[in-house]
């Protein structure tokens, strides 16, 4: 039979409105949890696997010193720790997000699963890395291979941040919302990452010989990035605030001054 135009205009209601629909914050932020905590355990569980030395290695080639073999896999263990920086403040910038989110929608859900996909791919990033470090033929396209999965694992939290503002009167405390001090702090701390290994990876392109150097200087310049964004983002307010404080005091200055002049001395 025919549809009645009420039956057709909450059709098309349920179907616009759905991806704004609410979904429990504590849900995402313990499924969100939960892969993070897995994906870093799998990085710590190749170490333990392949970066090892034998004991009897340990002992004919290097005299039973156990510090010079483990100075061999050095760049094996360079590559753990910059993959698990990576993760470490993926989470806490995740975490940051959330606990300015005062309600979660479906389509803020569905962005954190993106988010989520990319960041079980991090261990994919260690395994190619810790196999660039020993000098294997396919640098560049590991670095890129990294610098992709670090984007999109990223790309995808700036993308919740934005969606969150789109009703940020609903989905948002009133301190984080646009304008603020916490939301400019919280805007720079979300692009920093997408901007960074969008950036490395044109470069990898392009200088191509300095591939491996360009990824170690971005897995050593983010975190004291992240230390420094804060006293950044404070000192460049604090000035926008002075600014405006002179033009307004400027203002006033002359008001006063209007007020003090006579009908005459206004007219002329």
């Amino acid at each position: 039979g025919q549809r009645s135009e009420e039956e057709e205009h909450h059709s098309l209601e349920t179907f616009t409105f759905y991806l704004s629909e609410p979904l429990s914050k504590e849900r995402v932020e313990a499924f969100s949890d939960g892969v993070y905590a897995i994906v870093a355990t799998l990085l710590i569980l190749d170490i333990c696997e392949d970066n090892v030395p034998d004991p009897r290695e340990v002992e004919e080639k290097f005299h039973g010193s156990l510090l010079e073999a483990l100075s061999e896999y050095g760049p094996n263990y360079l590559a753990y720790f910059g993959s698990f920086v990576t993760i470490g403040l993926l989470w806490f910038v995740h975490h940051s997000l959330f606990l300015y989110v005062t309600k979660a929608t479906r389509l803020m859900g569905l962005l954190n699963i993106l988010s989520l996909a990319f960041i079980g791919g991090l261990p994919l990033a260690y395994q190619l890395t810790s196999e660039f470090a020993e000098k294997s033929h396919n640098e560049i396209e590991a670095i890129q291979v990294s610098c992709v999965i670090t984007f999109f694992a990223s790309i995808f939290q700036f993308a919740i941040w934005t969606t969150a503002l789109l009703n940020e009167e609903e989905t948002l405390h009133a301190f984080a919302r646009y304008g603020g001090k916490e939301h400019a702090f919280m805007f720079a701390k979300l692009a920093l990452y997408p901007c960074i290994s969008l950036g490395a990876f044109f470069l990898t392109c392009l200088l191509s010989e300095f591939s491996t150097a360009i990824f170690h200087l971005m897995q050593i310049v983010i975190p004291f990035a992240f230390l420094a964004l804060r006293i950044f983002v404070r000192i460049s307010l604090t000035a926008i605030k002075s600014v405006m404080s002179l033009s307004r005091r400027k203002v006033v200055l002359l008001e006063e001054e209007e007020a003090c002049l006579s009908p005459n001395e206004t007219l002329s």
